[in-house]
């Protein structure tokens, strides 16, 4: 429901610098009367400045007044600054609050009232479009429509004299025809952004496929990697596993024995070899010497026969002691080293035999004592190396892991294809809305102009007009009497000002019921222009019906005095040395 609560008026037309308060959020027909004191008072009903409040109303929804009037005509004249507007309302139990001024120029648009949630403002000198289009879409209608069905003046043009192609406009926008437009304005942005979606989710969706390809490659080569990493492991575990099996079995205390042993057994052969040879060596240079000394001793024996151990022959001469003293230290020089030799041998023998006899060599794994004390760290070095070899990580596990979660993305079609079916749907509902033929426009109208007669057959029916003013399906109008057709002109005034009425209120029905409630109505002196007492009696009657079961708040501004006892309220208007005021507590009146 759209509740216009209050407006407030500052240096608008004839009110001066001190602020204007209306109200209008209480239900009730209330007579707007005017006393011009510039004109003696005392009846004087005319510029007192009344129509400015539904001008004020006009100027802060809409940025115009209701007539053609300049925008900076709107100023006061006599101050000619300081212009300011304000109109609170409510709608769908949201308050806004508009502010809109000349001199300086202001244009505010604030949800929740001033200092609320949210505001809007326009630096376009006041004027700016996109926020009026705002404004306009929170109440749901246009100027023109703002004029035919909340503020009814006698400077409107009626609607029956409007051209044919403002008429069929308006009705379009009352029957919700205009709304299938501003769909259809709507869907060609839904089907454009539907259309980049599918293009953009399509090189989304592409970049993902081949983004996974690159990662599927790393991770085919992290895989291959890890095949390997995974095979040299198993091959290093079972490498260590047989050195440790080697390993554990040499005894090592037993190899540093055998060791030990091969040291004593290379001592001890050596020792009987050296004894052997050397006593091999005595006994060849022994036998040596026997023969020397056997010689001697029968060259010696020979010299004692004197004979020449040459030739046989006696020797007799005086050097034969000579010869045998010599041939005698030979043979003692002779023995005397063959007792050597004998002695030595025998010596060296009981050496031999104090040697014993050689065993077998003991048998080793290694060659030597340091790669025997070698083995034992080599040993714990290969328990080690197993353990830690059997307790390591693959290092691409993680990477392929990684890679996997959190590189790898999901490719998904069903979104570009919802997204294209919804395209495809929005195409099919765009032709609905655009087609001039289409079965939802013709629907449309044909629902909601049945309804339209019928309200408007109901109001002309109360207004007493003895008129027939049917809607034809080709949204023109149509006014018969007596089964003969007539114009909007050649109706009298007062049966013009009764149309006027009817039509606005079947408008404001039709609007109410496809849109939502409003709970203020002005009329701005149509029912003093040309309307008799039953016309008056007429109208009133519908104004107080509306005020009593539909409890809106009814603005009647009006000359006639004697309309005050038929109105539950009065608002002055008072014009005094050039300005106006308003009576913002309001006289209840009994009717």
């Amino acid at each position: 429901m759209l509740i216009i609560k209050n407006i407030t008026v500052r240096n608008f037309m004839s009110v001066g610098n001190v602020t204007q308060a209306v109200h209008f959020d209480n239900a009730g027909l209330t007579l707007v009367l005017g006393n011009n004191l510039d004109l003696g008072g005392d009846g004087s009903r005319n510029g007192t400045g009344k129509t400015t409040i539904i001008n004020a109303l006009s100027f802060g929804l809409f940025g115009n007044a209701l007539y053609n009037i300049k925008k900076d005509n709107l100023v006061n004249k006599t101050n000619n600054k300081g212009m300011l507007v304000t109109v609170d309302f409510e709608m769908n139990g949201i308050n806004y609050r508009i502010e809109r001024g000349r001199k300086p120029n202001i244009f505010k648009f604030l949800v929740n009232g001033a200092g609320g949630d949210g505001e809007i403002t326009d630096e376009m000198q006041g004027e700016g479009r996109e926020s009026q289009r705002v404004i306009e879409r929170v109440i749901g209608m246009s100027h023109t429509m703002f004029k035919h069905i909340v503020a009814l003046n006698t400077y409107t043009e009626p609607f029956l004299s409007m051209r044919a192609n403002d008429q069929r406009d308006m009705i379009e926008q009352l029957l919700g025809i205009t709304k299938l437009s501003e769909k259809a304005d709507i869907l060609k942005e839904l089907v454009k952004l539907s259309k980049d979606k599918v293009t953009e989710e399509t090189y989304r969706i592409k970049g993902r496929e081949e983004a996974n390809e690159r990662i599927g490659k790393s991770i085919s080569d992290l895989e291959r990697r890890q095949t390997v990493w995974e095979s040299k492991r198993d091959t290093d575990i079972q490498d260590l596993k047989t050195d440790l099996l080697n390993l554990q079995h040499i005894n090592i205390d037993t190899e540093l024995e055998a060791h030990t042993q091969y040291e004593e057994f290379t001592s001890k052969k050596l020792q009987i070899d050296t004894l052997t040879a050397e006593i091999a060596r005595l006994t060849s240079t022994n036998d040596r010497e026997q023969k020397r000394l056997d010689k001697a001793q029968k060259d010696l024996n020979d010299t004692l026969e004197h004979k020449c151990y040459a030739c046989g022959q006696e020797i007799h001469d005086e050097k034969h002691e000579q010869i045998v003293a010599q041939k005698t230290e030979a043979v003692a020089e002779s023995q005397e080293h063959i007792d050597d030799y004998t002695t030595k041998i025998k010596e060296y023998n009981i050496g031999l035999d104090h040697c014993g006899p050689l065993d077998i060599a003991p048998q080793m794994y290694y060659n030597s004592v340091k790669e025997a004390y070698e083995h034992q760290n080599k040993l714990s070095t290969a328990e080690t190396d197993l353990v830690r070899i059997k307790e390591e990580t693959n290092p691409y596990n993680e990477q392929i892991i990684t890679l996997k979660d959190t590189g790898l993305q999901e490719v998904n079609w069903d979104e570009v294809n919802r997204i294209t079916e919804l395209k495809e749907h929005q195409d099919f509902l765009l032709k609905l809305l655009t087609n001039k033929d289409s079965f939802v426009r013709k629907k449309i109208i044909e629902q909601n102009l049945q309804f339209l007669n019928t309200r408007l057959e109901y109001y002309i029916t109360r207004l007493g007009l003895p008129h027939e003013v049917q809607f034809q399906s080709d949204l023109t109008v149509t006014i018969t009497q007596l089964g003969q057709d007539l114009d909007f002109d050649n109706l009298s005034r007062g049966e013009r000002n009764r149309l006027i009425l009817g039509l606005s209120w079947s408008f404001r029905d039709v609007f109410e019921s496809m849109n939502h409630p409003i709970n203020l109505i002005c009329i701005d002196e149509l029912v003093d222009s040309g309307m008799d007492t039953i016309g008056v009696e007429s109208a009133l009657g519908v104004l107080k019906k509306m005020e009593r079961e539909r409890h809106k708040q009814i603005l009647l501004i009006s000359h006639r005095d004697e309309l005050v006892g038929r109105v539950d309220n009065v608002l002055q208007v008072t014009k005094e040395n050039g300005f106006t005021t308003f009576n913002v507590e309001l006289d209840v009146v009994d009717a």
